[in-house]
């Protein structure tokens, strides 16, 4: 009879295990010796991380990802913190209704909004432009953004822009000095956030990417569909790997900024 103490350690080590495994077996083919995608691999090598890095239409497209991801964090981080600061000072009704049309890309099916940009964007021959990957990629990461941003500005105490207006401070230079550096870390935050919702996104950039604007997890796909080896894997693991460092990177600054209010909120003790 297993003990009552170590019964939901197990089943929450097996829970963690069964989630990981198709990570760990992706991990394992990417060194596979073999020519084909097989499991466990007949031997182990760098061979198709030579032929990653070896291959100029995996490069060109990775590159083109990290362009495209890079452009989304800038745009999505303006107009996402932008945009919560005026959702806050709305009235409550009219605030309820702007959010939730600013999260609605977080709820809708991503291939509902695939169809209605591709629809968008064809009207205006933007399909198979990097831009047009760029902009459709700023819708759906500005949410996150949002909510991130959303979190930093629940925690700041108004009565210090309210002391900044009695100064004599004017808006823009309070956002500039008071409120922007109060929320830096839901930014920053938010801002790795939206770069990895792009640099991972497939459906939008199926339809819209063409025959000349191909990201790296469009090709993918492709490689899929036309050509399976073992070079997929390792550039799953290495995307894996990267998507890994940003989330730890994330986690690492909103405990960084939850410890500095937490010293503020010492120091600040009568």
């Amino acid at each position: 009879m297993i003990a009552t103490p170590l019964l939901l350690p197990m089943i929450v080590t097996l829970v963690l295990l069964f989630l990981a495994a198709p990570i760990l077996v992706v991990f394992v083919v990417s060194f596979s010796s073999a020519s084909y995608l097989t499991f466990p691999p007949p031997g182990f090598g760098l061979r198709w991380y030579e032929a990653y890095f070896g291959s100029a239409d995996w490069i060109q497209s990775t590159w083109l990802s990290v362009w495209i991801a890079t452009a989304v964090m800038a745009l999505s981080s303006i107009l996402g913190t932008l945009a919560t600061i005026g959702i806050a000072r709305l009235p409550r009704a009219p605030r309820t209704v702007a959010m939730a049309l600013i999260l609605s890309p977080m709820i809708v099916p991503g291939i509902v909004m695939a169809i209605g940009i591709y629809y968008a964007f064809s009207r205006y021959a933007l399909v198979g432009s990097p831009w047009a990957i760029v902009l459709a990629h700023t819708c759906l990461a500005v949410p996150f953004v949002v909510t991130s941003v959303s979190a930093s500005l629940a925690g700041i105490d108004p009565r210090l822009e309210q002391a900044a207006f009695s100064l004599g401070a004017t808006p823009g230079g309070t956002l500039w000095q008071i409120t922007l550096p109060l929320i830096r870390p839901g930014v920053l935050v938010g801002a790795l956030f939206a770069f990895i919702t792009s640099f991972d996104e497939v459906i939008v950039a199926l339809f819209l990417s063409g025959s000349g604007s191909i990201t790296l997890p469009r090709r993918m796909w492709d490689d899929l569909r036309y050509q399976i080896d073992p070079t997929i894997a390792a550039v799953s693991t290495l995307t894996i790997i990267l998507t890994t460092l940003l989330l730890l990177a994330a986690h690492f600054l909103r405990k960084a900024h939850l410890s500095a209010e937490s010293r503020e909120a010492v120091d600040l003790r009568p």
